[in-house]
């Protein structure tokens, strides 16, 4: 038995306590008093209270009118008569303490090994349409530690979501579009003559590499116009660095279902003389929030929170970055997603606002259509700066250091509001300190433990749950209930970093098992029903660490 098919049931028990109270009283309501999404089972710190807890008699006796332990014990006794159920005790003002008998318990081995992949997945974000935006780094250079970060935490907010029925798309927007690209442009071009890097440019090996290969590429550079040698300096570097970020980043384990251009915002479409940038003007002035002012065009964003008015289109008829992002933000209004998620870094503070009330100035609602998450600051401690780059630790250089399992997991296990400061030496280390490996290791040895029990013949012909008593096994299983709710937990919240520390949980509760229950016997001991059902446990266990690691984007070894 499931928390799930255990809290089905308790409601079942609940709407049918309720009505013969109200029928004693004689009410004539019939609306239940709480929802089957109320009735939530939570596991006791002490494990010697039960297996599942309930305050569903509490919340209850307020609106019946009823003391909230005689309701309790109502209920108790009569989930005491549910099968599978070997005990429901009353405890405190009114909980109600759970205890599955072993057989119930157990039965969770065959059905986390029988949903392989899908053990975990839940429905708790079905028919949401969301567009998650991350790293969109400046394709004027190589990705940097703090691009790592994001890059770590938004592909596990994608895949926790989709575990939990989201429909998401993962988008990186391009800033392929202004000054910046014309400074990077320049700074190639200049290396490919040989000379220094414009005033305002960007230094660094990687732009003298990039130089080389336009010349490459394009042998009559240097022969071309100054404006047509620009021009083709800037697409072609444009280019070489965007591949060799997507081609890093599908290193790092993260692969975008968009790579959004900039660009895009500003073509003018054939048909209509206009660009997506103006086709927002026009579409926020209809909403009401544009006004003319002081020869520029404004969007009245103090409407929806924001510190001040955003100026939208300059007297010049220049538009202003918060043009493309208003046009950006509709276009994802656009093609479908319902609700927006923006992962930005720790300097993008000033930038939550002014989001929000764009999209309440496109029509949205700012609590429901958009969320602005902010990321902190991540550190590695002896990290050098990159040879190429000069001024910045790359990814690329930190992947190789580290390896990509111990930066994925490392980055995925904490907060992402909080600072983040990692030690090399930990992370390098083949032992309990490092997560990573004391993860990964226990995940390695369930499937030790299966290839030796073929060995000497214990196959999983048969499965006997009953026969799961030993303390360890329940406090296993115990956790392995868990995974559906910390994956659904994970994704309402965007903490990916839930399914880390549980998965560390269950790899501990695992070791402990391994090293008091033995799924291959003894010398001549014969092999039982017991060893078979064990290699059940095992392999359950190896099933979950396995799907939780998929989540963080880390590997799940077979051998260490």
């Amino acid at each position: 038995m499931n928390p799930d098919q255990l809290a089905d049931q308790l409601y079942a028990i609940i709407t049918r306590v309720v009505d013969a109270r109200r029928a004693k009283q004689g009410s004539a309501e019939t609306a239940p008093v709480l929802e089957r999404s109320d009735i939530r089972l939570e596991r006791p710190k002490n494990r010697d209270h039960g297996d599942w807890a309930s305050n569903a008699a509490m919340r209850l006796a307020k609106p019946l009118g009823v003391n909230p332990r005689d309701l309790a014990q109502e209920i108790a006794l009569e989930s005491e008569r549910l099968d599978g159920v070997a005990s429901a005790e009353v405890a405190g003002p009114g909980f109600i303490n759970f205890r599955l008998d072993a057989a119930a318990a157990g039965a969770l081995a065959k059905t986390i090994v029988d949903a392989g992949e899908a053990y975990g997945q839940n429905v708790t974000q079905a028919g949401r349409t969301i567009n998650l935006e991350f790293v969109s780094a400046n394709p004027t250079g190589p990705l940097h530690i703090a691009h790592t970060r994001w890059a770590a935490l938004g592909d596990s907010i994608a895949r926790v979501l989709k575990a939990s029925g989201a429909e998401v798309a993962s988008e990186y927007y391009i800033n392929d579009a202004g000054a910046q690209m014309d400074k990077f442009g320049a700074s190639v071009l200049a290396a490919a003559k040989g000379e220094p890097t414009p005033e305002g440019g960007y230094p660094g090996q990687y732009i003298a590499d990039l130089g080389a290969a336009v010349l490459e590429r394009e042998p009559d550079l240097l022969s071309l116009s100054d404006e047509d040698a620009l021009t083709r300096a800037r697409e072609i570097a444009y280019h070489l660095q965007l591949t060799e970020i997507r081609q890093e980043l599908k290193d790092f384990n993260v692969e975008f279902d968009v790579y959004f251009s900039e660009r895009t915002l500003h073509q003018t479409n054939a048909d209509t003389g206009t660009s997506l940038v103006d086709d927002a003007v026009e579409r926020l002035r209809k909403q009401g929030h544009v006004f003319d002012a002081d020869d520029a065009v404004w969007v009245r964003t103090t409407d929806f929170g924001d510190d001040k008015d955003r100026v939208i289109r300059r007297g010049n008829g220049v538009y202003t970055y918060f043009a493309a992002d208003a046009a950006y933000y509709l276009s994802k209004s656009d093609r479908g997603f319902q609700h927006k998620i923006y992962l930005l870094g720790a300097d993008h503070h000033g930038y939550v606002n002014r989001l929000r009330a764009l999209a309440g100035a496109a029509g949205d609602d700012p609590d429901r259509d958009i969320e602005v998450l902010i990321g902190q600051i991540v550190s590695v401690n002896g990290a050098r700066l990159s040879k190429r780059a000069g001024n910045v630790i790359e990814l690329a250089d930190l992947q190789k250091w580290l390896g990509t399992d111990a930066l994925r997991y490392s980055l995925g296990r904490s907060p992402a509001d909080s600072p983040l400061a990692l030690d090399p030496e930990v992370l390098r280390s083949h032992s309990n300190d490092n997560p990573v490996y004391y993860v990964q290791y226990a995940h390695a040895r369930t499937r030790s433990v299966a290839r030796n029990a073929e060995v000497a013949g214990i196959t999983r012909s048969a499965f006997a749950p009953e026969l799961l008593t030993h303390e360890t096994e329940a406090a296993l299983l115990g956790a392995l209930q868990e995974f559906p709710r910390i994956v659904a937990l994970a994704a309402d919240l965007r903490e990916p970093h839930r399914v880390a520390r549980y998965i560390e949980e269950v790899a501990g509760l695992y070791h402990k098992w391994y090293d008091n229950c033995r799924v291959i016997p003894l010398g001549e001991e014969p092999i039982t029903d017991l060893h078979r059902t064990r290699l059940w446990l095992n392999d359950a266990t190896g099933q979950v660490i396995r799907n939780g690691l998929g989540l963080l984007g880390v590997s799940a070894p077979e051998r260490m």
